[in-house]
């Protein structure tokens, strides 16, 4: 099971990338191991700020549909292209070319709330 120890994870199962004031948000190798074979991907909250843990999206497997939570809280700047042609990205490189959406953050302090990979781990079981 892959999970960078630069990132920070929510217990949702989602990560966080933090570059300054930019955040790049995606699902940890683990959920998308769960869901399986990713097939869309829905987010309509493009200019809007979400508070920490409001729902940005959902994704949809072959056999489920799962909403997406935000880490953080900030505003949604962008949703990554590629997943309109291309969900399975978030299969094949969830932490590269599979990211989410690219969040401003308007609540860094959140992120001490987030887990580190280790702690993550333990939650998950590895």
């Amino acid at each position: 099971m892959n999970i960078p120890a630069e990132l920070k994870y929510s217990k949702d199962h989602e990560w966080i990338k933090v570059e300054g004031e930019w955040g790049f948000v995606g699902i940890t190798d683990f959920a998308q191991s769960e869901l399986g074979d990713i097939v869309f991907v829905e987010v309509d909250t493009v200019g809007s700020t979400l508070s920490k843990d409001q729902i940005f999206g959902t994704v949809e497997a072959v056999k489920t549909v799962s909403d997406l939570f935000m880490p953080v809280s900030g505003e949604v700047i962008e949703i990554n292209s590629k997943l309109d042609t291309n969900p399975e990205l978030i299969n094949q490189d969830p932490y590269g070319d599979g990211w989410i959406i690219k969040v401003r953050l308007t609540q860094p302090d959140e992120l001490a709330s987030l887990l580190s990979a280790d702690t993550y781990k333990g939650q998950i079981g590895h």
